[in-house]
């Protein structure tokens, strides 16, 4: 299934995992890119790929450590680490006037940041329709075109001038929340988001191409990435720069890592593991747990919407940093398997039920019901045969 897709050109290249009862099966077929340098360097297991949206279940996990040392909690106000946050206001109507709101009813805590629940978030609609979706978009800008993206603080300063859409608590709305966790966890930490994801999850577990810094060496062995023009339908290779080579911005915590397939096997074998991966421990068992475990509401589930498709929820609820199973609608994964998707096609997913995991690799941009991962899923799971 694999080396049709490549063959076909649908991407030069892919690396999948899928692991099961101690068993590792990699196969890793193509090139880096379809031209240049990359296209005469083949696939492999430590290709670096960028793994966007992936970003937001490691940062999720690095949260949860801080929250086993106490130096967070899970239901505390976040107003002493993000006073930015504090006495927002709410809209009266979620699709009115930035002027006509209410007062919260609550503080935001750590955890509606992590369950995407803290009442603001992506809004996907046309420009000029509703009003906070227009102030949210401006607010990632630059003051003029050419201008740079703001950096994180200068980023949830604006955030903090406007209204929330929702009351906490209320509804899941996507990204926002995992771009404050990683805010929070710098400004409790005291150090980068880098330096804070290294030491508390990357080094533990021996997942040294893992980064939001990515230099030297790494430059090589990095994946060219492709996105879907609609205007003219072709794949149009994204630049070679990346967010590892400025300055940090807003979104380095929701989308910025770049890892390998062989560093990601790691973190989901220690989630399936417990905490624990080759006799290192980074979280306890009860924090997988939680991470793991559907967070949303069946009221929360009804009125909260996911961009794409509009019925997600009926099939998946939300953990920490990652969408949780609680249906099986392919020759897919179990109830009660976890994981999450990137922008460029890459997605995992642990589970429990087949002690199996499932990690995909390419570098297209297709949206998340990509044929190629549908098709591995299946191809994988129609392999299991006790």
């Amino acid at each position: 299934m694999l080396e049709r897709r490549v063959d076909a050109g649908h991407s030069p290249g892919v690396v999948a995992v899928v692991a099961r009862h101690g068993e590792v099966h990699v196969e890793a077929l193509g090139n880096l890119a379809f031209e240049g340098p990359g296209a005469r360097t083949p696939m492999a297991a430590d290709t670096i790929c960028r793994v966007a949206s992936m970003t937001k279940s490691i940062v999720a996990a690095c949260a949860m450590t801080l929250v086993e040392d106490c130096t967070l909690r899970l239901n505390d106000p976040v107003d002493a680490l993000l006073p930015e946050l504090s006495g927002m206001t709410v809209l009266a109507d979620p699709n009115g006037p930035l002027d006509d709101t209410v007062p919260m009813k609550r503080p935001i805590t750590l955890r509606d940041l992590l369950t995407c629940r803290l009442g603001t978030g992506a809004i996907i609609t046309e420009p000029g329709t509703i009003p906070i979706a227009d102030a949210l978009n401006a607010i990632t800008e630059g003051g003029h075109p050419d201008d740079p993206e703001p950096s994180t603080d200068e980023w949830v300063r604006r955030l903090g001038k406007l209204p929330l859409v929702h009351q906490p608590g209320e509804r899941w709305m996507y990204n926002t929340g995992p771009t404050l966790t990683g805010l929070l966890i710098t400004r409790a930490t005291g150090l980068s988001l880098d330096d804070a994801l290294r030491e508390r999850i990357c080094e533990p577990l021996g997942m040294k191409d893992t980064t939001l810094r990515l230099s030297g060496e790494g430059v090589d062995r990095l994946a060219t990435a492709y996105v879907h023009n609609e205007a003219t339908g072709e794949l149009t290779a994204e630049s070679p720069d990346g967010p590892w080579s400025r300055p940090p911005t807003y979104k380095e915590a929701a989308s910025g890592l770049v890892s390998t397939a062989a560093d990601w096997l790691a973190f989901t074998s220690a989630l399936l593991g417990g905490g624990t991966h080759r006799g290192r421990r980074v979280l306890s068992r009860p924090s997988v747990t939680m991470m793991t475990s559907d967070h949303l509401t069946r009221t929360q589930k009804a009125v909260s919407r996911w961009f794409w498709p509009m019925d997600h929820f009926a099939d998946f609820g939300w953990g920490f940093g990652m969408e949780v199973r609680t249906r099986r609608i392919n020759l897919g994964p179990s109830v009660g398997s976890y994981g999450w998707y990137g922008k460029y096609g890459t997605a995992w997913c642990n589970d429990p039920s087949e002690d199996m995991t499932l990690i995909l690799m390419i570098q297209r941009s297709e949206g998340l019901e990509l044929p190629a991962l549908l098709d591995f899923w299946t191809a994988a799971y129609q392999a299991i045969d006790d």
